[in-house]
């Protein structure tokens, strides 16, 4: 039977991602908590978290990123995103060992995130060489991001 629930967990969380993308946060939530209830996973809370953020609990979706934790301590998404959800509430200094710690997971495969953010944490400072160092180290991870380019573009004009 466990196996059987661990594939409905997986089915239901793929769903929920579905929903998710379509900007039906509620759908997703419930989604998510079922997936949960069948088989918790880091990956069903960190997306949890990321829907609570669309749907402004902010809280919420830092809890749901730290159960993430609790479950696998190396996926890097539930760091990254705590990291970004401080960020987004005004916290760059709280933000910072989030993001660290993302960069330091070994289960992640989007590292250009936080380095992104911790150039914002850095922005946010007005520490425009230690920024300027993350928002060039998201670009040579992942080239066609926009959003660290034009950062980084921001950046480089201060700091003339």
């Amino acid at each position: 039977m466990d196996g059987e629930n661990v594939q409905a967990a997986w089915d239901l969380l793929k769903e929920a991602y579905q929903y998710q993308a379509g900007g039906d946060y509620d759908m997703a939530a419930e989604l998510y908590r079922r997936s949960l209830d069948l088989h918790p996973t880091a990956e069903a809370y960190t997306f949890l978290g990321w829907t609570y953020y669309r749907q402004g609990k902010m809280d919420e979706a830092v809890a749901a990123c730290k159960k993430a934790i609790q479950i696998d301590p190396e996926f890097g998404n539930a760091y990254n995103d705590i990291g970004a959800y401080l960020l987004e509430k005004g916290d760059p200094e709280a933000a910072r060992p989030w993001l660290e710690r993302a960069l330091q997971s070994r289960r992640y495969d989007a590292y250009h995130y936080p380095h992104y953010h911790l150039g914002r944490v850095y922005v946010a400072q007005e520490l425009y060489g230690r920024a300027r160092f993350h928002f060039e180290q998201a670009l040579k991870l992942c080239p066609g991001y926009t959003a660290a380019r034009e950062a980084l573009e921001a950046v480089r004009r201060k700091i003339q």
